[in-house]
């Protein structure tokens, strides 16, 4: 309670309803003077809780800054601002910067505290400095796991334990050497990364290598895929239907373009579909949603995309219709055709519908016999087009 302004006292004296987790409830219980309810487990019904009792005087408790990431965003999407009075404090990414000594515009925040521990691995670049909030005491020891098993275990670890109250302790090691042991449940780690040769590190471009992902041949090759990815233009917040995803690559790689994108990936083999998770879970967004299912039929029911990937492979009878229908408008759809099959297809589409066509066609260098000679690939048609 020593950190609490007078301000923020006198709303939880004069509160009728008092919210927060246990640990919360039991710091503030000397002020609590009405009832004290903790949050409800899943913690997904806890703003209809709070909501409920709109009218009343009502006190959430949280520590930190209740907007960077914490409580008051979930509360945020319930309740008008108008209608909310904030008290933030002192984040724990602003206790481990000012105990570090880095500056936060130049530092990566990342928070993995009730999400996967993957979501840092885009993040991990050979000078990089990261903030990364973890959910318990067994978090740095994961993530500890996570850097030296991806080529990165010569980073230097700070455990930042406690952060502002009595109990706070920070301790150092290299990620291939850590052995810490007694962590606070509370803690937030500082991460200068190192990479050894030969790291997984995940480029900021699109049109990763091909070798980064696991694959059975079905995947837009890296040239084409950062030319698609150019077509699709992803933009803020937006949905795109990944249709034939393969091992999930454009959808991994939209995924990648910026945090606030979403994507569904629908997949009819049942063995490709879980390569595609395996693979976002590998590139840091295991959020990509995979759906196991064939087109056209595995897109009822999903939500309204704001783009269309169609591949080579997610071509079938309907499929274009379907996803033609389903776009917003302004929407934007691009397909890509190997076969002369689907070609024609796109063909077609162009002539009645305009858009963009274009035809690529990528050749490496390889081996001939004792010399080097040009390999192409099979050249890609791909058509593009915006909804009206």
């Amino acid at each position: 309670m020593d950190g609490l302004g007078r301000g923020a006292c006198d709303l939880i004296e004069n509160a009728e309803v008092v919210f927060g987790g246990v640990r919360h409830l039991a710091l503030a219980a000397p002020l609590i003077r009405s009832e004290s309810k903790p949050w409800p487990s899943p913690f997904s019904l806890a703003p209809a809780e709070v909501v409920a009792l709109r009218g009343r005087r009502v006190c959430v408790l949280a520590s930190g800054d209740p907007f960077f990431y914490g409580v008051g965003a979930t509360l945020a999407a319930h309740v008008a601002a108008d209608e909310m009075w904030v008290v933030p404090a002192t984040s724990a990414f602003s206790l481990a910067a000012a105990r570090m000594g880095w500056p936060l515009p130049d530092t990566t925040i990342v928070s993995v505290h009730g999400r996967a521990l993957d979501r840092i691995r885009p993040h991990l670049h050979p000078g990089a400095r990261i903030l990364a909030l973890t959910s318990d005491a067994e978090g740095p020891s994961a993530l500890a796991r996570l850097l030296t098993e991806g080529g990165f275990g010569a980073s230097q670890m700070t455990v930042l334990e406690a952060l502002g109250g009595s109990r706070e302790r920070i301790r150092s090691a290299p990620a291939q050497e850590f052995s810490l042991r007694d962590i606070a449940a509370l803690n937030t780690v500082a991460l200068e990364v190192a990479a050894a040769p030969g790291a997984r590190i995940l480029g900021f471009a699109p049109g990763l290598d091909d070798d980064l992902f696991e694959h059975d041949g079905q995947i837009s090759k890296s040239e084409i895929r950062a030319l698609t990815l150019a077509a699709l233009r992803p933009q803020h917040g937006e949905l795109l239907w990944d249709v034939g995803a393969g091992s999930g690559s454009v959808g991994i790689e939209w995924l990648l373009a910026h945090g606030s994108l979403h994507a569904i990936a629908i997949e009819a083999d049942e063995a490709r579909a879980a390569r595609a998770a395996r693979n976002a879970a590998a590139f840091g967004v295991p959020h990509l949603d995979v759906r196991q299912g064939r087109a056209p039929q595995a897109l009822v029911g999903l939500p309204t995309p704001d783009v269309v990937f169609i591949g080579g492979g997610g071509s079938g009878d309907g499929v274009f219709d379907t996803c033609l229908e389903a776009l917003k408008p302004g929407g934007r759809l691009v397909a890509n055709a190997v076969t002369l099959e689907t070609e024609s297809e796109l063909i077609m589409r162009h002539s009645t519908l305009g858009g963009k066509l274009i035809r690529v066609s990528v050749s490496r260098a390889d081996g001939v016999g004792a010399k080097t000679g040009w390999r192409p690939a099979m050249p890609v048609t791909q058509w593009s087009w915006e909804k009206l």
